[in-house]
């Protein structure tokens, strides 16, 4: 996700889109540990953007 659909989005969805994007990275895990992974780029992808919506989400709990 850009920085600019991330200031979009609503404190709900953006609970929603951690908790999803933590599943998946959950599964980038046990896909890396079995050798199944197709783009190893996503898994730090994953994390930056989880980062991001956490940043931009204590940004607007602050606020």
């Amino acid at each position: 996700m850009k920085k600019k659909e991330i200031k979009k989005l609503s404190k709900d969805e953006m609970v929603k889109n951690i908790e999803k994007l933590k599943k998946d990275l959950f599964n980038f895990r046990f896909q890396k540990i079995s050798s199944q992974v197709t783009n190893p780029a996503k898994i730090s992808e994953t994390k930056k953007t989880i980062a991001r919506l956490k940043t931009s989400l204590r940004g607007k709990i602050n606020a």
